[in-house]
């Protein structure tokens, strides 16, 4: 797709469906002919279907309600985000993104919403915010070539081997009982029993169960109720009562933000994770490589595949992250303002298709009227950024667009007559954004060229990080065994 298509669709505006028939319905006037009711009829049936996907909405997400693992416990870990336009995925996906690359996690995100008018560029800015890797195609590819291409990688180090044994074998994990002396503590896991009860006495369904395998800090339940858990052992119960913040972000707590919750807790048993060893024996029963050595040859190959083609997208997002950075004062407040209308349109046409209101919005995301604002004035400002950065490169190099660079731009929209369309661009006075827009697409294919690329192996640091912390961990672990010998069994 050619970039006339891109700033085509980026004008295009989606309409409200239902609305619009409503609009043409009574705009017929006062005669309610047989032709009337047969349309309102179609309309009002499309609204039931509106109901029936709100009733699905809600099942799919109970389905969700007893998950209890971390998102992220994998290694590597995989997330799809799927959802309506307008519900926030993509600013979940560039907050989650720039937590974890806190948390010291390589991030890498996809773009494979392919068909929405400006998703591309969103994610784009959120992915440089966050300081990330992302990978995309151009408007309206086939959008499982996008998550495809995110999973592939350049060439793989030892680090990162180790990384995808490490996971493949965490996939076998296994939780076994641990003896009925053992303490519950951060690092295990309880199979327990939960009955809750709102300050009225009735049951919440959504929290009880009769079995639930449960781990601390994995976001299901508050860090309040994984205290009041901690050291609890096989058989005991324990009875407490929560007083649940109205900002609540745990998925089990959040429909009882603001509310007392009582809880009754029997720790049915302890369990303690155990990952399988990684041996000859079980790379070839269990994942059919011939031993180890193949087991690491076949991985080694199938990342260095993967990761050559994320390469480029990958030397593009860093070198426009560094151009922005070297960008001396503000962006300007005009150009700024028009971005930032831009942005805003599309969002509420995305929020009108999704039948969202905006305070239902900002409640979904956990955000303020306010903190939108600023989110949606740092996305313009660093888009704009962007753009002056790459024309005053192009400047810089004294590169030009010519007559037959736009020529063969309109060529590329494979309409019956480009000349015809290309005059339709310069009547309606917007011939200079193909300009524009080709001259920054220069820029960048030189930046691309002459950048020079210095590689971080970000597996190996991980490593490094996690070799350097072990054994202040031992010692400190030797030192309260020394303190408490009998801290498991009382």
């Amino acid at each position: 797709m050619g970039f006339f298509d891109r700033i085509s669709e980026g004008l295009s505006r989606s309409r409200d469906k239902f609305k619009e028939s409503m609009n043409v319905l009574l705009d017929r006037g006062p005669d309610l002919d047989e032709e009337f009711w047969d349309g309102l009829e179609e309309t009002l049936i499309l609204s039931d279907a509106y109901a029936v996907l709100d009733l699905l909405n809600d099942e799919i997400a109970a389905t969700f309600t007893e998950g209890g693992q971390d998102i992220f416990g994998g290694e590597p870990a995989v997330v799809l985000f799927v959802g309506i336009n307008g519900t926030g995925k993509t600013t979940t996906v560039g907050k989650l993104a720039k937590a974890s690359t806190d948390a010291g996690r390589a991030v890498i995100l996809g773009s494979a919403d392919t068909f929405r008018a400006a998703a591309i560029e969103q994610l784009e800015v959120w992915a440089k915010r966050a300081g990330v890797e992302m990978v995309t195609r151009e408007r309206g590819a086939d959008p499982a070539s996008v998550c495809y291409d995110t999973l592939e990688r350049a060439e793989a180090t030892e680090a990162e081997v180790d990384d995808q044994m490490d996971a493949m074998a965490e996939h076998y994990t296994d939780y076994e009982d641990a003896s009925a002396a053992t303490k519950m503590k951060p690092e295990n896991y309880m199979d327990m029993a939960v009955k809750a009860t709102d300050a009225e006495g009735n049951n919440l369904p959504a929290i009880s169960s009769e079995s639930r395998l449960y781990a601390p800090a994995a976001g299901m339940l508050s860090e309040a109720f994984d205290e009041e858990i901690m050291g609890m052992k096989k058989g005991q119960t324990k009875e407490f009562t929560l007083e649940v913040p109205a900002d609540e972000k745990a998925i089990l707590l959040a429909d009882q933000a603001g509310k007392t919750v009582n809880f009754e807790v029997t720790c049915n048993v302890v369990k303690k994770k155990v990952k399988p060893e990684i041996t000859d024996e079980w790379a070839k029963e269990t994942m059919g490589f011939e031993n180890v050595e193949d087991m690491r040859k076949q991985i080694t190959e199938s990342l260095t595949m993967q990761k050559a083609q994320m390469m480029p997208r990958i030397k593009e997002n860093a070198i426009m992250a560094q151009l922005v950075e070297r960008f001396e004062g503000e962006a300007p407040a005009v150009m700024v303002s028009e971005a930032e209308t831009q942005l805003l349109q599309d969002f509420f046409t995305q929020l009108q298709q999704a039948g969202m209101t905006f305070d239902a919005y900002l409640g979904s995301q956990g955000i303020t009227s306010d903190q939108f604002k600023k989110d949606l004035k740092a996305q313009s400002a660093d888009h704009v950024k962007e753009e002056l950065a790459l024309e005053a490169w192009a400047r810089h190099k004294g590169f030009d667009i010519t007559d037959e660079d736009i020529d063969a731009e309109f060529a590329k929209t494979g309409v019956e007559d480009p000349e015809a369309l290309k005059q339709e661009w310069r009547d309606a006075g917007r011939l200079h954004l193909i300009r524009t827009g080709l001259l920054r697409q220069k820029a960048i294919e030189d930046l691309m060229e002459n950048a020079k690329v210095t590689e971080v192996d970000f597996a190996a640091k991980a490593a490094d990080e996690k070799k350097a912390k072990k054994p202040a961990k031992k010692k400190a672990s030797k030192k309260k065994e020394e303190e408490a010998p009998a801290e498991d069994a009382e």
